[in-house]
């Protein structure tokens, strides 16, 4: 039966009789790895919203996995895309350059939290940045150990996947991995590793005490180039840790000699309410890996980091084909334009603070949200079989996002327990969009939350 509120448009079963028919053809075509969380097939989508080639209309919630702050094609990103193929498609930057490129690093440059002579070099995803930040720290510090987090993401490539901490579905069979990595715990308020004996503060202060052991356990640190972090875990599940512990952890690197990196690939371009989430915690990282919303959908990546380490590696060691390809550079300088002319990051604040209060109110209803939690737009769910324990609950999620789903809203689900909903929607959701949305997701916990 059709079902059409405000926003949703459901004409079909989902996925509907074309979408199946697209689908069916996957396997032959594609290996196993490339298997789809929503099985519908897209015909078109503008702003938060998405129509399948069935007609049916979705409210993206997912935000193509947080790559379209400003939206799906936005109409600055989209006249810049025309105006640049009628140009050029490809020359290399660094066989025939072009100023687009160039600007794009100047006013980037001038974001770079905490301020002072900074440089920008671009590339094409967020695992690419991640490799190359690893790439630029050795080189300017001479030494090889990276330190990275329990529960962190930094892509699915050689060194990005030794630096990711789930092994599943990212790791399993994929060794041997990059050598000199070292893993530490991260701070994660809603399950800390010392919970059983320690408060919350005090949880906080044996994670740090952690880190430092490390120093002494697993690797000295002279031989350490760089600590590598999220500001806020991505898909480690929106894990927001301690106000202190970014100005900690600066104060630790810097007491070392040992850079830090914010890897920003998810929580850049304004999803936390400031444009980078390290700006927060009010410190000067060295370097900076961005990437997804930095082109609305366009293959786009970056590193960003202090003059004097990004001119540590040597001529031609850092670079590639197609980086800061021309389409790529209109892109992200249209999304630029947008956040200066939109006031992106207001709404971003505005769109948090409605999230975080429907979610809470739902949270005192449905017992198995065991935590509301984020920062900004950067807002998740974290549910559970029982409050007291807070024994992940997979299933769960898995049936609330299904649910969601097949009544018109597409949202994701993240944790190394595959247990927290989070979300993504572009910064400039009107506020009745996302209370259609909420509104299904109310509806699958009344549905199956307590089956």
């Amino acid at each position: 039966m059709a079902t059409t509120t405000k926003y949703i448009t459901l004409k079909t079963e989902i996925p509907g009789p074309r979408s199946r028919a697209v689908l069916s053809r996957i396997d032959k075509a594609t290996p196993r790895a490339t298997s789809v969380y929503a099985p519908i097939v897209v015909d078109s989508a503008h702003g938060t919203l998405l129509r399948d080639i069935d007609g049916n209309t979705f409210i993206d919630l997912s935000g193509g996995v947080g790559v379209l702050n400003v939206g799906h094609t936005h109409d600055k990103v989209r006249k810049a895309l025309h105006e640049q193929v009628d140009r050029f498609l490809h020359t290399d930057f660094t066989m025939v350059p072009y100023e687009s490129y160039i600007r794009l690093a100047e006013r980037l440059n001038a974001r770079f939290p905490g301020g002072g002579s900074a440089k920008t070099i671009f590339f094409n995803s967020g695992a690419e940045a991640v490799e190359n930040t690893i790439k630029i720290a050795r080189a300017y510090t001479k030494r090889t150990g990276i330190i990275a987090f329990e529960r962190a993401f930094h892509g699915r490539t050689l060194m990005a996947m030794t630096l990711t901490s789930k092994v599943h579905p990212y790791k399993a069979g994929m060794g041997p991995f990059a050598p000199e990595v070292y893993r530490v715990p991260f701070p994660y308020p809603f399950r800390c590793p010392y919970a059983s004996d320690y408060g919350t503060h005090e949880c906080g202060l044996q994670c740090y005490q952690s880190i430092e052991q490390a120093l002494t356990l697993q690797v000295a640190p002279e031989d350490v180039a760089a600590v590598i972090v999220e500001p806020v875990q991505g898909e480690g599940g929106f894990v927001v840790p301690p106000p202190n512990f970014l100005p900690w952890l600066r104060e630790f690197t810097e007491r070392h000699g040992i850079l830090l990196i914010v890897d920003e690939v998810q929580t850049g371009f304004g999803r936390t309410g400031k444009f980078f989430a390290t700006e927060h915690s009010r410190i000067r990282p060295d370097l900076l890996a961005m990437a997804k919303s930095i082109a609305d959908g366009v293959p786009l990546s970056g590193v960003m980091g202090r003059s004097e380490v990004m001119n540590g590696p040597g001529d031609s060691q850092l670079g590639g084909t197609y980086v800061g390809n021309p389409l790529a550079t209109a892109a992200a300088n249209a999304v630029l334009d947008i956040f200066e002319e939109e006031n992106l990051l207001e709404q971003a604040r505005q769109q948090g603070e409605y999230l975080m209060g429907r979610l809470t109110a739902m949270k005192s209803r449905y017992p198995a949200i065991g935590d509301v939690r984020g920062l900004g737009a950067m807002v998740a769910i974290e549910l559970v079989k029982d409050a007291k324990t807070k024994e992940p609950d997979g299933d769960l999620t898995t049936r609330v996002s299904n649910y969601a789903l097949h009544h018109g809203v597409i949202i994701l689900k993240a944790g190394v327990y595959g247990n927290v909903i989070r979300f993504l929607a572009p910064l400039n959701t009107p506020k009745d969009v996302l209370e259609e949305g909420l509104n299904v997701l109310e509806k699958g916990f009344d549905q199956v939350g307590e089956h």
